[in-house]
């Protein structure tokens, strides 16, 4: 063969040709498009918040009741007294400049006066988020991990008599009302009724008479039963969740070669069928996590809890605009600033996500 027909080596002079794209392994083009998938989510919370924004505005105007006549007491008051109400508040601008004076202070974090208590609305929030995120952060944990203990040996003994009865009684608790619940709660161990006394306090967060470990233990007692209502309504979610999530891992082909390598069941079970589940599981967390800070306006209510939901109950029945407005801003802000968090956070656990 002639030295004409043999076709010249590429590279063979250059050492080895360079890798392109298509060599790459699936991290690397996970971590390649990764900046795009993080901007577009960032996008979307923004226009989501922006999209909050402006249906608070408009949605509490729809509610009946003049804030200025609650602000007068019940008093008589003259036509020029009402007028100086408005105008103090600026009720009296149309619309649309209301709505824009509402944008550009919310966007540089003056969420307004409340009309009931003339202290601004972001104080009111502060002042109000600790017992807030009190109850319910400590519900969120408790509920957290009973639903994902009890979903994960739910779903490991399928259809035995612990998953029937796991499953139906979460069910059964996730579709109770919680002020329900709550209320039920109430009757039987903070009133008595037949031979049981009552153990808890009715409502509130203290006596008000006590100081140091002692004040301790008195706010303690006041949590059991809204933490306890808080805690048999929302497991449910978890336990099903994880457990759904867990019988789609089961029949894997990895699990099978763990066994097969000698693995003791449980630690098959926690060391690789798990931590693989736990993937839907991270999104209802982070969502659940960010309902913390919103807390559970029913049950604060019910257990005349001074957090975050009562505030937002008081200041419906005015109604205090810029507050509801503010409340409404900041519960749905958290849900998606924590929604957007586990979306960022997912790629990183399962590189297929971001891809």
């Amino acid at each position: 063969m002639t030295a004409e027909a043999t076709p010249p080596l590429v590279g063979k002079t250059e050492g080895p040709a360079s890798a392109g794209p298509s060599a790459r392994g699936p991290r690397a083009s996970a971590t390649a498009g990764y900046p795009r998938y993080v901007a577009g989510k960032l996008g979307g919370a923004a226009v989501s918040l922006l999209a909050v924004l402006v249906t608070s505005f408009f949605l509490f105007r729809l509610i009946p009741g003049d804030p200025v006549k609650f602000m007068t007491g019940g008093r008589q008051v003259s036509a020029e007294q009402l007028a100086a109400y408005r105008r103090e508040f600026g009720l009296d601008l149309p619309i649309w400049e209301q709505f824009t004076d509402y944008c550009g202070k919310a966007l540089t974090g003056d969420l307004g006066t409340s009309y009931q208590f003339r202290a601004p609305v972001l104080d009111k929030i502060t002042e109000a988020l600790p017992n807030t995120l009190l109850l319910t952060g400590t519900s969120f944990v408790l509920y957290t991990v009973l639903g994902i203990f009890l979903g994960t040996r739910a779903a490991w003994r399928n259809g035995g008599l612990g998953d029937r009865i796991n499953t139906g009684l979460a069910l059964t608790l996730y579709s109770i009302p919680s002020f329900w619940l709550g209320l039920l709660l109430i009757i039987v161990f903070a009133v008595g009724i037949g031979p049981i006394p009552g153990l808890f306090p009715t409502g509130g967060m203290e006596s008000g008479d006590e100081q140091g470990f002692a004040y301790v233990l008195d706010v303690a007692h006041h949590l059991v039963l809204p933490v306890v209502t808080l805690v048999a309504v929302e497991y449910g979610q978890t336990l099903l969740v994880t457990r759904s999530a867990l019988l789609d891992e089961m029949g894997s082909d990895y699990l099978t070669t763990a066994r097969a390598k000698g693995l003791r069941d449980d630690l098959v079970r926690r060391r690789h069928a798990l931590p693989n589940a736990l993937l839907p599981t991270m999104t209802l967390i982070f969502i659940n996590l960010g309902r913390t800070v919103a807390g559970v306006i029913l049950v604060e209510t019910v257990f005349s809890w001074p957090g975050l939901g009562g505030l937002f109950y008081q200041a419906l029945s005015v109604p205090d605009l810029p507050l509801v407005q503010g409340l409404f801003f900041v519960f749905a802000a958290a849900v998606i600033v924590m929604n957007t968090l586990a979306d960022l956070i997912y790629p990183l656990l399962d590189p297929r996500v971001g891809r």
